[in-house]
């Protein structure tokens, strides 16, 4: 993952955002702070926005060599930070965020998927689209069919893998040890699709130069939202004006194309489903 750092995040984010996305120079810009628009009773540090993060989730979050968190969710929780007049503290809560919240070790927990079923713990509209989504290569414009035994590649044991023999068969998968392997097998002729969290795989087909592309969904569409504890209001609505602005005035978009090289739009891609769906409550291993 790139190496980058709190002001640096800034520089990107605010600056080109100011500039209309156009013409940014890296190096020189630093942002007057904002005024503090919540109460520090509304946070478990004064003046500090304590996010959590998935550490171990590339490229939402993950640690540079000198042990800084960085990756997509690092960028949109410094902005929010900055939204509010906050400085910003990361700490890695891993797969849990309702221990993080409940512990009081963090504010809000960033990278929290819509499509999880969890009542403890208050969430917002999502901020980065995702979903198990089937790629191609570049040249590739087939669609395939419930019914037509598509060779797939997936990581084996994921979420993306069980969708793919639940709509295909077991034999269509195709079943490596880990991302990168499902995209070289794709690249090599060995399997005609990938299928891969979309946020995931955009990630490792970008950083590895793959010609690879969104066929279509393997499920409705979800997305990555904001998590704050139930009992705080107050920071609920500070986190939904913050993402209004992330989302709506263009921040969103220089960060997805500083991780992923391009911003992803699923909302008009067609989804494969079975005749018969029942909504998916496995849990299984995050893709890498």
């Amino acid at each position: 993952m790139k190496r980058t750092k709190i002001a640096a995040l800034i520089c990107v984010v605010v600056a080109c955002v100011s500039l209309a996305l156009a013409g940014c120079q890296s190096g020189e810009y630093t942002p007057s702070m904002k005024e503090q628009s919540v109460s520090n009773s509304a946070l478990g540090q004064a003046g500090t926005l304590r996010i959590g993060v998935n550490a171990s989730s590339a490229p939402l979050a993950g640690k540079a060599d000198d042990g800084a968190i960085v990756g997509i969710d690092a960028d949109a929780g410094a902005f929010i930070a900055d939204q509010m007049g906050l400085k910003v503290s990361f700490v890695d809560v891993g797969s849990d965020p309702a221990a993080g919240l409940s512990s009081g070790a963090v504010d809000i927990v960033l990278g929290v998927d819509a499509s999880e079923d969890e009542s403890t713990f208050w969430r917002s509209s999502p901020y980065l689209q995702t979903g198990v989504a089937l790629y191609g290569t570049a040249a590739e414009s087939a669609i395939p069919t419930t019914d037509s035994k598509p060779t797939i590649a997936a990581q084996s044991s994921s979420k993306s893998a069980w969708r793919v023999t639940n709509l295909f068969g077991d034999d269509s998968l195709a079943a490596q040890d880990d991302l990168k392997s499902a995209f070289d097998v794709m690249d090599k002729g060995a399997a005609r699709y990938v299928a891969a969290d979309a946020v995931v795989g955009t990630y490792v087909a970008d950083r590895n130069s793959y010609s690879a592309k969104v066929l279509a969904l393997l499920q409705d569409p979800s997305g990555y939202c904001v998590a704050v504890a139930s009992s705080n209001a107050e920071l609920q609505g500070a986190v939904t004006s913050a993402l209004d602005k992330l989302v709506n005035g263009g921040a969103m978009n220089v960060i997805e194309r500083k991780w992923l090289g391009t911003t992803l739009n699923l909302a008009d891609v067609s989804v494969i489903k079975a005749a018969s769906e029942s909504k998916d409550k496995k849990k299984d291993k995050k893709e890498s």
